[in-house]
């Protein structure tokens, strides 16, 4: 008998298949797509604050602070003057500070809406953020605060912004720089009437 409590059991072969944890205020996994989720945090109601990033990485990777719970959002501190987009560090601190005072009850998961009302919130914006002074350049970046309604790839967005710019020129242009290949986006100045 006390040979049996003192042996030696194999090691599995196979190291066991880390699926995501899920919520458990829904039971499942909700992965939006454009998104990637690195933190949570819970509220005093138990609604989820978020910290995601919509980053590829190439130019450094900033984090935007979501309440599920009520409408806070931010990708930004205001105590700096320079540098002013989240590093996960202080997008951490911000939710966490969001979290301890927020009441607000959990509110549902948005859906992900379908490729027409993407595009004409795109369009939208766009369109929004013309002046009568100049062109306007505009960054994916800036679209940080609503990537969870959008739920939708940089690429995508990229594809829709080129087909608007070839759609409506007076509306949107675009420009490629010659060594990178990247394509920048520029909001039309309005017309003077």
């Amino acid at each position: 008998m006390a040979l049996t409590l003192f042996t030696r059991r194999p090691a599995p072969v196979e190291p066991p298949v880390v699926e995501p944890e899920p919520w458990p205020e829904i039971g499942e996994t909700w992965k939006p797509e454009g998104v990637t989720v690195v933190q949570r945090y819970y509220n005093q109601a138990h609604a989820v604050v978020l910290v995601y990033t919509t980053d590829d990485g190439k130019t450094g990777t900033y984090y935007t602070v979501a309440c599920l719970g009520c409408h806070f959002a931010s990708a930004q501190d205001g105590q700096r003057t320079y540098n002013t987009r989240y590093s996960l560090a202080d997008a951490a601190k911000a939710a966490n500070e969001h979290a301890t005072g927020c009441r607000a009850l959990p509110r549902d998961i948005p859906a992900r809406p379908d490729d027409d009302t993407v595009r004409e919130r795109l369009h939208a914006w766009v369109r929004g953020a013309r002046r009568r002074s100049e062109d306007v350049q505009l960054w994916l970046s800036d679209l940080d605060l609503i990537r969870l309604t959008l739920q939708r790839t940089n690429d995508w967005i990229e594809a829709e912004l080129q087909q608007l710019a070839d759609d409506q020129p007076e509306i949107l242009r675009t420009e490629r720089r010659e060594y990178s290949n990247r394509a920048f986006y520029y909001a039309r100045r309005l017309p003077e009437n």
